[in-house]
C-alpha cells in the first residue's frame, strides 16, 4: 500500500506546518501571506526530492480536542488544493489535536493520499484534556464521501498519556483490527523527539501485513538505525532552518537528508 501510493519503498514525508490560521491566537497574517510560506516551504522539500508532504495546522495551538471551526475547514481546504496544484506529490492532512473528520474532508476535496489520526482509538490524556478515538466515525464518514482516502493512526501518540497502562503489541491490534486503520505511526514523546527503535520494531511485529511510519525525530542522527525497520517516514523538524519546528524549511538540509535516505536504500 505504501509503495503504491508514493512509488517508493520506505518513503520520506515532508511536513508543512501552516502558520497561524485566521481565527486562531496566534494568527498575524492574512491567507495570501501563509500561502507564500506554504508554498515556498513544499518547493523546498519538493525540490529536496521528499517522497510526500503533510499539511498540518501546527500553528494553530491551544488546539481544539475534537472538531475545529468550518473557516479552519475552509482555509486548509484551499491550501491544499494550492499544494496538490503545484507539486505532484501524494498529499496527507492532519487537522490538529484530533479531527479526522474534518482531515477526510480536506483531503476528500483536493485529492490527497491520506489523513493523519493522532488517538484513532481508545483514549489518551492529552494538553487539551481526555480525548476519546473516534475510528467509528472516520471509517463511517469516508463510506458515506466514497472515498478511498487511507487512514495512518498513531498509537501512543506524542503529547499525551495513556489512562491506564497498555502495551504496545494491544494498541497497535486494536487500532488495526478493530479501528481499521490503514497505517500505524510509531513517535516519540514530543515534536521532533526521536522515536524508539525497540518501539518501531516492536509495532512491526504485530501489525502484519500493515504498513508501520516513524512519526517524529527522524534526522540525520537516527535515520540509519530506523530505516531498516519502518515503513515510511514523517520528517519535519529536523528538514526546518536550524532545527526548530517553526523556522521555515531549509533546502540544505532536505537535500543533505535525502541523499543519505537514497544511500541507506540502495545499501
Amino acid at each position: 500500500m505504501i509503495k503504491s501510493i508514493f512509488k517508493v519503498e520506505k518513503p520520506v514525508i515532508g511536513m508543512l506546518h501552516l502558520p497561524a490560521l485566521p481565527g486562531s491566537p496566534r494568527n498575524t497574517d492574512d491567507l495570501a501571506a501563509i500561502r507564500a510560506y506554504v508554498l515556498r516551504d513544499a518547493e523546498a522539500l519538493a525540490e529536496g526530492s521528499v517522497d510526500g508532504l503533510i499539511l498540518e495546522n501546527f500553528g494553530d495551538s491551544p488546539f481544539f480536542p475534537g472538531r475545529v471551526p468550518p473557516h479552519t475547514v475552509a482555509f486548509m481546504a484551499v491550501l491544499g488544493q494550492e499544494v496538490k496544484a503545484r507539486f505532484p506529490l501524494p498529499l496527507g492532512v492532519n487537522v490538529l489535536r484530533n479531527d479526522g473528520i474534518s482531515a477526510l474532508a480536506i483531503a476528500a476535496a483536493t485529492g490527497a493520499a491520506f489523513i493523519r489520526v493522532n488517538i484513532y482509538t481508545g483514549a489518551r490524556l492529552t494538553d487539551q484534556g481526555v480525548i476519546q478515538g473516534e475510528a467509528h466515525k472516520v471509517q463511517r464518514y469516508r463510506r458515506l464521501l466514497g472515498t478511498g482516502v487511507k487512514v495512518f493512526a498513531d498509537v501512543a501518540v506524542k503529547h499525551s498519556a495513556p489512562l491506564a497502562p497498555r502495551d504496545l503489541r494491544a494498541e497497535v491490534q486494536d487500532t488495526l483490527a478493530r479501528g481499521h486503520a490503514d497505517a500505524i505511526i510509531v513517535s516519540g514523546s514530543a515534536t521532533g523527539e526521536e522515536t524508539q527503535v525497540e518501539d518501531v520494531k516492536l509495532a512491526k511485529i504485530h501489525a502484519g501485513e500493515a504498513p508501520v511510519l516513524v512519526g517524529s525525530g527522524v534526522n540525520l542522527e537516527t535515520v540509519e538505525a530506523l530505516l531498516p525497520h519502518g515503513d515510511g517516514f514523517i520528517a519535519g523538524t529536523s528538514l526546518k532552518t536550524g532545527g526548530r519546528t517553526t523556522h521555515p524549511v531549509d533546502r540544505s538540509r532536505v537535500s543533505e537528508f535525502m541523499a543519505v535516505v537514497k544511500r541507506l536504500r540502495r545499501a
